[in-house]
């Protein structure tokens, strides 16, 4: 009995030992790389300025052409979009009349 509880307090001691070299081992195996190191004029403010090379004009709002009024007036409805138009209209205007 006493020979077993020394063996097992043997056994832990000499783990223990095994993990500790294990740790130092690994510890001092340690590669340094050379890094880069990127430095720019840090002296400037970070802003981007997009300025446009070409000024933009107005864009055309004259009257769209007669052709296209037509085919939206003779283009076919859709049933639930149409009633769906109404209920809104009488919703939105119903306090006007």
């Amino acid at each position: 009995m006493v020979s077993t509880l020394i063996r097992m307090k043997l056994q832990t001691t000499l783990a223990l030992v095994l993990i500790l070299v294990a740790l130092t081992v690994r510890a001092e195996t340690r590669i340094e790389m050379q890094g880069t190191a990127v430095i720019g004029n840090q002296e400037l403010p970070q802003i981007l300025y997009i300025v446009p090379w070409k000024k933009s004009g107005l864009p055309d709002m004259g009257r769209p052409p007669i052709s296209q009024l037509v085919n939206e007036v003779l283009a076919p409805l859709d049933r639930e979009e149409f009633r769906r138009e109404i209920y809104y209209h009488r919703v939105f205007f119903e306090n006007q009349y």
